[in-house]
């Protein structure tokens, strides 16, 4: 099963080879859709045989040889409760992507689906690599085809969003970059058999410890990078006209997949690797989180255009996901994890039927619609389902993951105050009007155009394409357990670890030297006694 993985990652770079050699356009369309679809299903053997009881444990693992003798940058992959059901998100929106620009894309074929097949491939590198350095390389990887999707096949002001969203994320991760470097030379030091590493095993295990002060620096910095791909509030002005601009297939990749990589980044890397400055942040993290919640539904509520009201509602949702995050327990991050896969669906199926809209009347702004329910009632269907699973109805798929947060954050004794679950409970409500009172302009009421009435509805291509999805948010909704039982037992085991981390960082901190602003930050006491009270009450709050 180890090489299915490898197949699964690498089919889709693969096909770009087919893609260029074939001399039609519809070869390519085809050939695309052959390459993500196979992908799609060999992804259905790695579910299949994935051992949910030790989802802990890293499953389907390869590891190749040192590239440089001396210093352990290695290719190194494998799935575990965290990344599994990422890796299968990103699998099933590969055919859907495709299928989405059978009709919209008429230009320069073979380099758009070029384009999405590297796209795949660098998408599903980032939630498989254990090595760091792998890791860095897929997430810088997966910023070419976006940007040249969004500068070549985008919209009227394609260029400066291009420009915007290739600056913001790259500095991002230049920092993180060079915390990297710095990370790996320090395991090394700790590493006897190397000079510097960057296996994950080794970095999150309670084997390797980071002094505080170095914890504060490199957290912050791989923290930046992560959160600017969320993105997190302040850091969001580039992803409404990145959206906007981007074609259909380039705003439902976006949304559904790469937002992920920061949220993905910040449980994977920043929780086990700096649990204590993780800690110490956390109530600062989640009062950005809910500026964003709020902030991007206030925005979200005023806006014209169908497609950028979409968009702000990505930074409200994802704050939820940071939210629940920092929260750092059990029922808090659980549900940051399944509401990661809620978010992919939902608002990558509200992309897909801003996009089949736009492609029958060339327009996205709300007040050109209205009343269209009558003349496309079928999509009216779907964008009513959506719409719903979009604001957490009870029955759909965003109601369990948002519910797991804000339960997880009332009780977490990281916040220590509810105030910030009640908070951001804003947010559900001010999602319900925004997305609400949007179907309610485009769908309901009088046909006042007359372009309107010859709209056509649905076709097959297009109802196969939303169906799965749907069927997934109505799955989760009833049915939640199914697709939380792959991380659950991970989630514990992995706040047990860090708890065990940084309890070990803080006796060790105790003993240091440190300098008086960074014990007064940590509040480490000379007394013994204080400092035994301090790690009773993290333990209390992680569990």
């Amino acid at each position: 099963m180890d090489i299915l993985l490898n197949i699964t990652i690498y089919l889709p770079l693969l096909a770009i080879a087919a893609v260029i050699l074939v001399r039609t356009d519809q070869a390519v369309k085809w050939v695309s859709l052959a390459a993500t679809s196979v992908t799609f299903f060999l992804s259905l053997l790695l579910i299949f045989n994935f051992d949910t009881a030790n989802s802990h444990i890293l499953q389907f693992v390869t590891e190749g040889p040192e590239i440089i003798p001396g210093y352990d940058i290695k290719y190194l992959v494998g799935l575990d409760g965290l990344n599994l059901l990422l890796f299968m998100l990103t699998t099933l929106f590969g055919p859907i992507a495709i299928l989405s620009s059978w009709n919209s894309v008429t230009k320069h074929l073979k380099g758009y689906y070029s384009m999405l097949l590297l796209l795949q491939t660098a998408s599903l590198g980032v939630f498989a690599a254990l090595d760091l350095i792998v890791f860095y390389v897929f997430f810088e990887l997966s910023l070419i085809p976006m940007y040249f999707l969004i500068g070549i096949w985008g919209g009227a002001e394609r260029i400066m969003a291009t420009i915007k969203f290739f600056i913001y994320t790259l500095a991002g991760s230049l920092i993180m970059l060079v915390a990297l470097i710095y990370l790996g030379f320090h395991a090394g030091g700790v590493h006897a058999e190397y000079i510097f590493t960057a296996d994950w095993r080794f970095i999150s295990s309670p084997e390797y410890q980071i002094g505080l002060v170095e914890q504060t620096y490199m957290f912050l910095a791989f923290a930046l990078a992560f959160c600017i791909k969320v993105p997190l509030f302040p850091f969001h002005t580039w992803l409404p006209h990145a959206h906007t601009e981007a074609p259909t297939a380039g705003s439902v990749i976006l949304a559904a997949i790469m937002l992920k990589m920061g949220t993905y980044g910040l449980v994977r890397v920043c929780m086990p690797v700096f649990p204590n400055a993780f800690m110490e942040f956390a109530s600062w993290f989640a009062i950005l989180a809910i500026i964003g919640i709020i902030y991007g539904a206030l925005v979200a509520m005023v806006q014209k255009d169908v497609k950028k009201l979409v968009a702000y509602s990505s930074v409200s949702h994802l704050g939820f996901v940071v939210l629940g995050i920092f929260a750092l327990n059990t029922v808090a991050v659980q549900g940051a994890v399944i509401q990661m896969i809620n978010h992919g669906l939902s608002t990558g199926a509200l992309f897909l039927l801003v996009g089949m809209i736009y492609d029958r009347r060339h327009t996205r702004m709300i007040k050109d619609f209205g009343g269209i329910a009558k003349v496309v009632p079928v999509f009216a269907v779907f964008f009513l389902i959506t719409t719903l699973a979009s604001i957490g109805l009870p029955g759909l798929n965003g109601f369990i993951g948002e519910f797991l947060i804000l339960t997880g954050a009332f009780f977490s004794e990281l916040y220590d105050n509810s105030i910030y679950a009640v908070l951001s409970a804003l947010g559900v409500i001010l999602a319900a009007v925004y997305m609400l009172w949007m179907y309610e302009r485009v769908m309901l009421g009088s046909i006042t155009n007359d372009e309107n009435k010859k709209m056509k509805d649905l076709n097959f291509r297009e109802i196969g394409l939303l169906v799965p999805l749907v069927l997934f948010m109505v799955w989760i909704g009833i049915r939640s357990e199914d697709f939380t039982r792959y991380s659950e037992v991970w989630v514990d085991n992995f706040i047990d670890v860090t708890e065990t981390k940084s309890v070990a960082v803080l006796k060790e901190a105790q003993k240091d030297d440190l300098p008086g602003w960074t014990a007064a930050f940590y509040n480490l006491d000379e007394e013994s006694d204080e400092l035994e009270v301090e790690l009773v009450q993290i333990q209390g709050g992680l569990k």
